[in-house]
């Protein structure tokens, strides 16, 4: 067992986690605050960091919860539904209602511009179904996020 960088025990594989492997950009984090406090206002450090940790922990959080529900069903892809479903599972409905409204357009928009890839290709490849049947594939295992802006339909 390894000690992560907030000093709890982890099981890692005897891998330990770095904190930028942990964490989400903390510049992402701030724009995403920036946007929804007044022009002129100002976020603090600390309040960065701060929602940095807990975004961060809520993302793994539910992925965790979505990845068990993958590994019982033998598969290794997560989902947007595995996602909306680990939500729900964990009663975070409030946020699963809007996911699958942003997931469906997402489906709708990423469906449009395969159809229109196909027509100016001349064709399909075996590529174009699987991303068509699974737009909203995620890798964890280390991979970094260069831009988590996040923000459903309404």
């Amino acid at each position: 067992m390894a000690e992560d960088i907030t000093g709890a025990a982890s099981i890692n594989d005897g891998v330990g986690l770095k904190e930028q492997d942990r964490l989400l950009p903390i510049a992402n984090v701030g724009r995403i605050m920036k946007q929804i406090v007044p022009p002129n206002a100002k976020i603090s450090k600390e309040a960065k960091e701060t929602m940095q940790e807990c975004v961060s922990e809520f993302i793994s959080f539910v992925t965790s919860e979505a990845s068990q529900k993958c590994r019982k069903e033998r598969r290794k892809t997560v989902n947007g539904d595995d996602i909306c479903w680990a939500l729900a599972t964990l009663g975070l409905d409030d946020y699963e209602v809007p996911l699958k409204r942003y997931l469906h357009k997402f489906r709708e928009v990423e469906g449009e511009r395969a159809a229109n890839q196909m027509r100016a290709n001349g064709g399909d490849s075996s590529k174009e179904k699987e991303d068509e049947q699974y737009p909203f594939k995620f890798s964890f295992i280390g991979s970094t996020s260069n831009d988590s802006n996040f923000r459903p339909f309404d």
